[in-house]
């Protein structure tokens, strides 16, 4: 069990607030690192990073950061500098969704007819070139240091395109589409994540992707009950099913591993 430990270690998890950024920090606290929780939210960092503390006796650094301003991610790393002296574990975990106006609008703002530019420049912004930048000003402290483990975390829809009948209500009318530049972005996160695995190969950097299936949260009935009979294990995932692969990816475990995408998707694209 000593492969899956992470004592010493810290740990950056961008998008920390979010529901599986939540549980990325847990796991990795668990296994015994020390705990960055940044995200937008400078104050609820403050606040869970206490309870993340409390609860598994970690060390935690809360700090709020823009992922998409090289300058706020600068002020991050400067902070994880001072406090704990290095970075051995970088996880891109922030990510946005298309929102839309009002749900009387999403069918048809959704459509790809109808994707406003917009909305697809500002998924890429956060998606793609916020993890580009963290990868620039945090993981090029790992590969001066010559060792380290990113974990960009991408999506099914980065390996298959979106089932757009899985929103389908049961009265035959779609309120909306799943868009186009989600699956476009957590595509570049696998391409992105082997080009980094390739050039820092030889740095002491790994660089993997986790892949992970849809996540139970209060959504619809009926787009649960659609999801659940597409996954051969029948159901949506958890927000802690990702711990294990995710402290798997992080520790030297996975000491020859660089360059892969570690799918947990419950089946789901293996059909």
């Amino acid at each position: 069990m000593e492969l899956f430990s992470l004592k010493n270690k810290t740990a950056i998890v961008t998008g920390s607030l979010g529901l599986i950024g939540r549980q990325h920090c847990f796991a990795l606290a668990e296994a015994g690192a020390n705990i960055v929780v940044t995200d937008m939210d400078a104050e609820g960092c403050e606040v869970f990073a206490r309870e993340l503390n409390t609860s598994t006796c970690c060390d935690t650094l809360p700090v709020g950061a823009d992922i998409t301003s090289r300058s706020s991610i600068t002020r991050l790393r400067k902070s994880v500098i001072d406090k704990f002296g290095g970075i051995d574990i970088l996880v891109n975990n922030a990510a946005i969704n298309d929102k839309f106006e009002s749900p009387a609008s999403a069918a048809e703002q959704s459509k790809f007819e109808n994707y406003p530019l917009e909305l697809w420049q500002n998924s890429f912004d956060v998606n793609v070139t916020g993890m580009f930048l963290c990868c620039q000003v945090l993981g090029t402290v790992m590969a001066e240091h010559g060792s380290g483990s990113i974990i960009n975390i991408a999506s099914t829809y980065g390996l298959v395109a979106p089932d757009q009948s899985l929103y389908t209500k049961p009265d035959g009318t779609q309120p909306f589409f799943k868009s186009p530049s989600y699956p476009a972005t957590k595509g570049a996160v696998l391409s992105f994540t082997k080009y980094l695995a390739a050039y820092w190969g030889n740095m002491g950097v790994r660089v993997n992707a986790l892949c992970p299936g849809g996540v139970e949260n209060g959504q619809e009935e009926y787009f649960i009950r659609n999801y659940s009979a597409k996954t051969p294990m029948g159901r949506m995932a958890k927000p802690n099913d990702y711990k294990g692969a995710l402290v798997f990816l992080a520790s030297e475990a996975s000491s020859y591993m660089t360059g892969a995408n570690v799918v947990v998707d419950g089946g789901w694209t293996a059909w």
